[in-house]
């Protein structure tokens, strides 16, 4: 059977599975991040059909390859939720596609800002959305993704769906559709290296802290102390005496085997000792046991403690239950208590400048790290625990997640877990120290404090989200006017 499209039906499903299986290799952990933009190419090609049920298929079917296999970490959490996530996300993609015309003039200006606004829409809701596996992580270390100083991760987006589509532009050897589309690319990339940098405040000598230990498990109250003790001991590893020293999310997690006061005085002692300021993570229950709260705080080198930052955005069925009553009649592993979330900004205020904090799962909203810059924070870390998860996918997106959270903020971004992985990222987001998973290690580096703010800072990703509907519009007005044109493959 063969259609519009001018190919069998068999072989079409065959690039459409091929597209899918692209996109999701050119995210990390893999470093091929070329395959992105023949992934786009293969979608753009498939789009290129009359009929809008078809573009709607092969688009589900070209996303939920890419979002099973890029998201396959979940399997290990929740089996149903895993499978119900990626076909769920698929269909937001799927949905966008009906606005995309058929034909390749009008498909070019409707599909970078469909796709964009299908990966909004998944980093959103529901329960707050989930932006891992995304298109913008396989730019980090190329020029397009310096283009987040402007707009964001939605920005690098479109720039790689642009950059897919003049490929198709130069097979159907349409020289001036893929002469545009480099001006664009260009435009957009050197307007990101003439945006106006940070100004800089001052340097600090900075220990990120990896206590170790074996990953893919689960808390256990027993581990209490052990976890603890092995971040004290990690410190001791430090040998250029930092006057900032970051430790993980919730190493410091009093309960039946470890007290608050000893805890307490443990963070204390190891802030005196060391003559730094100290970050550690806490974690424990409130409310006679029925809640936890999940926090960062500043320590002086006094051993008192400054200022402290409550985790806003909270990790649904991992930190708290939506619709507790229905769902926990459908699994028995689920958080017995739910954390309570924090108001205030993302930021703690030590002697040395104040710092920005996004805890764990906050990396990946771009909107954390633009409130601390926005409250001022002159440097962003981000304190994490991945020690529960399968695979390296949540962990290496997380590190690509901090660096596009560097440039589109033009600060310094120091991340740690208790047992990897952790990085000392710089403004420009370059990678200049990551540890492995499970080795007890110490990262060292003289960071730069910096202050001032990036037009992505300031505006978000509104700009690209308005873009976005105005060409989904601009795709419907399209499809009632013309008759599309047929491609091949």
């Amino acid at each position: 059977m063969t259609d519009a499209y001018g190919a069998p039906r068999w072989v079409r499903f065959v690039v459409a599975i091929t597209a899918g299986v692209l996109l999701a290799a050119s995210i990390p952990p893999s470093i091929m991040w070329p395959l992105v933009f023949v992934g786009i190419f293969l979608w753009d090609r498939l789009l290129a059909t009359s009929s809008a049920k078809a573009r709607f298929g092969w688009t589900f079917l070209i996303t939920t390859t890419w979002l099973h296999i890029a998201m396959l970490w979940m399997f290990d959490l929740t089996v149903p939720g895993y499978f119900i996530a990626a076909i769920l996300y698929a269909l937001y993609f799927a949905i966008v596609a009906l606005f995309v015309p058929a034909d390749a003039k009008h498909r070019r200006l409707v599909l970078p800002g469909a796709i964009a606004l299908g990966e909004l829409a998944r980093w959103s809701f529901p329960f707050g959305g989930v932006p891992l596996a995304n298109l913008a992580l396989t730019q980090v270390n190329t020029p397009l993704g310096q283009t987040a100083r402007l707009a964001g991760p939605l920005l690098v987006i479109v720039a790689v769906v642009v950059v897919g589509q003049a490929l198709s532009s130069a097979l159907d050897r349409n020289w001036r559709a893929l002469g545009v589309a480099a001006a664009l690319v260009v435009a957009t990339v050197g307007a990101a290296a003439l945006h106006p940098r940070a100004d800089f405040v001052d340097e600090v000598r900075a220990g990120v802290v990896q206590g170790g230990g074996p990953t893919r498990t689960r808390a256990s109250a027993d581990q209490q102390p052990v976890v603890l003790a092995r971040h004290v001991e990690a410190t001791k590893l430090l040998t250029t005496s930092p006057e900032l020293i970051l430790w993980p999310e919730n190493v410091v997690n009093p309960g039946g085997f470890l007290p608050f006061e000893t805890a307490a005085q443990v963070v204390s002692q190891v802030a005196v000792d060391n003559n730094a300021v100290l970050l550690p993570g806490w974690f424990y229950a409130v409310n006679n046991g029925t809640a936890t709260v999940n926090y960062h705080t500043a320590v002086n080198k006094e051993g008192v403690e400054l200022d402290r930052y409550d985790k806003v955005r909270i990790v649904p069925f991992g930190e708290y239950v939506p619709l507790r009553g229905l769902i926990e009649r459908f699994s028995g592993e689920l958080p017995a208590r739910d954390v309570i979330p924090g108001t205030g900004p993302a930021i703690v205020d030590t002697p040395l400048g104040r710092v920005g904090v996004s805890i764990s799962w906050e990396a990946f909203f771009e909107r954390r790290a633009r409130d601390s810059v926005r409250n001022g924070a002159q440097l962003l870390t981000n304190p994490t625990n991945g020690s529960s998860f399968w695979l390296t996918q949540v962990h290496t997106q997380q590190v690509a997640s901090n660096q596009l959270r560097a440039i589109e903020n033009d600060r310094w971004m120091l991340m740690v877990g208790p047992t990897g992985m952790s990085a000392i990222i710089d403004n420009d987001g370059n990678l200049l120290q990551r540890s492995g998973i499970g080795e007890r290690v110490v990262l060292e580096e003289t960071v730069q404090l910096l202050e001032g703010r990036t037009l992505s800072s300031r505006v978000g990703y509104w700009p690209v989200l308005l873009a976005g509907l105005v060409s989904l519009f601009y795709g419907a007005f399209a499809q009632r006017r013309q008759t599309p044109e047929v491609s091949n493959v």
